[in-house]
């Protein structure tokens, strides 16, 4: 049986009932929400302020496919596009609307669109931590995998996107939009970085976390330094919800997640963070809270979907009261 604090059940109980985080605050668009194998449905969501049509990217493992599919499901709406354009609207909705890419490490599932679409896009910033700007230098736009539309590197470089090395912790505004960001390493696994990001608006955020191993299996516990800094935020209601992966179902051997979470550890690391969100006994728990599932792998198998799996375990291991939200290609979440 897991561990958890006593006092985040008891809470849950008392106040699961309660209708919490019911403003919304934000916008999300899902471009992809899988980790693989089918190419055109891989990590990317764009996010943008209730009411806004000014669009970050968290990660860009698939973009046009993914705008595509949203506008036969009417996830823009009435975006407006620039007129007149030479451009069919998903186009421009790559162009125009998307302003900035947040990229939590630089795995192909994560910015294999980013790089597809580089011909087509316009100049934007790319953000992440040193060890992804650095990754996407060296080893995508390097003039070997793919023509360098960075701003250093192997020269010429071609400067569409600038890079943005953010420090752990340091808030940074994004440009064109009213939004800010904190960056926070993950372990995936501890040698290689992933990022989890904070996103901020108006005092109300988002967390979105790239691919992560469970902190039991991380000698840095990076994920409980995450932990800490939302918890507080959570507490006060900020919070409108956290995109967190769960890759792989709880019949995939422990020692070959490399660096990814399943419904056991996820449920280990939500336990974790109701701890600190309880720390003070006089506060709340995590019941209400959204949690969108994001990077499932399926395994292509005849008689049962990864998706159909997890969403099961997930389920039946959550008594601590979280929304949790399966997206799909396509689709428009409010938050």
């Amino acid at each position: 049986m897991r561990k958890r604090c006593l006092i985040a059940l008891f809470l849950f109980l008392a106040l699961a009932a309660l209708p919490l985080y019911s403003e919304q605050h934000f916008q999300v668009v899902v471009m992809g929400s899988g980790g693989g194998p089918m190419e055109n449905n891989l990590s990317g969501y764009l996010i943008a302020q209730a009411g806004s049509n000014e669009f970050i990217s968290l990660d860009a493992g698939t973009l046009l496919a993914g705008i595509t599919r949203a506008e036969q499901e009417t996830g823009f709406g009435a975006i407006p596009t620039s007129a007149p354009s030479p451009y069919l609207p998903q186009a421009q909705i790559l162009r125009d609307r998307i302003k900035a890419y947040l990229i939590s490490h630089a795995h192909l599932d994560h910015v294999a669109g980013l790089v597809i679409n580089s011909t087509l896009d316009t100049n934007k910033p790319i953000f992440g931590i040193p060890d992804t700007i650095d990754n996407l230098r060296d080893h995508l736009f390097n003039w070997k995998i793919w023509p360098n539309f960075g701003s250093e590197g192997k020269k010429p470089y071609l400067n569409k996107y600038s890079y943005q090395r953010m420090k752990p912790g340091q808030r940074v505004p994004i440009p064109g939009t009213a939004m800010t960001v904190e960056a926070f390493p993950l372990s995936h696994p501890d040698q290689y970085l992933s990022t989890a990001f904070l996103i901020e608006s108006s005092d109300s955020y988002v967390l979105y976390l790239g691919d992560t191993a469970p902190d039991v299996l991380s000698p840095k516990k990076r994920l409980s330094k995450v932990w800490q800094r939302v918890a507080p935020l959570i507490r006060q209601k900020k919070v409108q919800a956290i995109f967190i992966e769960c890759s792989y179902t709880d019949a995939q051997n422990k020692n070959q997640l490399l660096g990814h979470l399943d419904p056991q550890f996820l449920m280990q690391e939500l336990d974790h963070l109701a701890c600190e969100v309880n720390s003070d006994s006089s506060q709340t728990s995590l019941a209400g809270l959204k949690v969108l599932v994001t990077h499932i792998k399926e395994s292509l198998l005849k008689n049962s979907t990864a998706r159909e799996l997890i969403e099961q375990e997930l389920t039946s291991q959550n008594d601590l009261g979280i929304d949790f939200i399966f997206p799909h290609q396509g689709q428009k979440i409010e938050l």
